[in-house]
């Protein structure tokens, strides 16, 4: 019988890596265990590796598993992995084959409900994954995986940003809103799944903005200001978080939303915000050369252009 994971061995030196590198062939087995990996190696994909004949028969998913039935994304089938890969997280040093942090994303037991050269068709039962999906060969060790349920999450919201109306003075009802700074920058959707934005490619410093949300889906709202003069997304509103559209949501709800992501970074910030602060916010915007404030209704849900209740007040 070959050996399955002579392939794997090929390409790892026990001495410089934490993986497990079994010495002798697997033994055949007929169990129906799954793990994927969340893999930060030189570009994030997540690992799914179904246990068949006594190995992990693996493919490399860059997007993670489709929520959608009318989406399918790109699987790379890799070398089989050894059972001992199923609990296998650590950082694999840089340098190495697949150099990088790897976390377990889910486990669980899966049932097979077709199995070929080419198709691949199993039922996952896991604590995140779980579900119908199919795995089809299209070119050499190019795969697509399909989800062949009903959608699990919400369609992303197409849309243009929601826009301030301008008013001369702050509004009398102070209390029902948040006062925030116009920063006087470029307005930007920033749109995140499977560990990407398309706002990377006029951005490419939002890569790792995206990567950070791992396989967490959302639709961020800010502006690109130049602040100490290097260009910051200042972020301050959610629109799409984890599956599921907020549009409806109140603002007040949004934004508490958006900040308990903890979004931080040298590029990247979410934006103060000052309930009912009118007077002291537009001073300060007034203070450091801004052009003004924006008066947010808490109780307001997001429209798409104009809104009379977002305003904005100059400074």
């Amino acid at each position: 019988m070959p050996d399955k994971l002579e392939r794997y061995r090929s390409k790892r030196d026990a001495a410089r890596t934490p993986e497990p590198v079994p010495p002798e062939p697997p033994a055949p087995g007929d169990g129906d265990a799954f793990v994927i990996q969340e893999h930060h190696a030189r570009s994030l994909h997540w690992d799914l590796r179904l246990e068949r004949d006594g190995v992990l028969v693996s493919w490399a998913v860059p997007k993670g598993l489709p929520a959608d039935p009318r989406t399918n994304h790109l699987a790379v089938h890799t070398e089989d992995h050894p059972m001992e890969y199923l609990t296998f997280h650590g950082e694999i040093p840089q340098g190495e084959y697949g150099g990088g942090t790897m976390t377990v994303w889910d486990t669980g037991t899966y049932e097979t409900e077709k199995w070929s050269d080419r198709e691949v068709k199993v039922v996952l039962r896991g604590t995140r994954a779980s579900g119908r999906f199919v795995l089809f060969r299209t070119r050499g060790k190019n795969w697509m995986i399909h989800r062949m349920d009903e959608a699990v999450r919400d369609p992303f919201p197409t849309l243009d940003p929601m826009l301030p109306t301008e008013r001369a003075r702050p509004p009398r009802d102070a209390a029902a809103y948040a006062f925030e700074f116009a920063w006087g920058g470029r307005r930007l959707l920033v749109p995140v799944d499977g560990g990407r934005t398309d706002a990377a490619r006029e951005h490419p410093w939002l890569r790792a903005l995206a990567a950070s949300f791992g396989s967490r889906s959302a639709v961020l709202d800010g502006e690109v200001a130049t602040l100490g003069g290097a260009e910051i997304l200042v972020l301050y509103d959610l629109l799409y978080d984890d599956g599921h559209a907020l549009l409806d949501r109140p603002y007040a709800e949004r934004r508490a939303a958006l900040e308990a992501l903890e979004v931080s970074g040298s590029r990247w910030q979410v934006a103060p915000s000052w309930p009912g602060e009118a007077g002291p916010v537009r001073q300060a915007a007034r203070e450091q050369g801004l052009p003004g404030v924006v008066a947010k209704r808490l109780d307001s849900p997001y429209e798409a252009g104009p809104s009379t209740s977002w305003l904005f007040i100059p400074s």
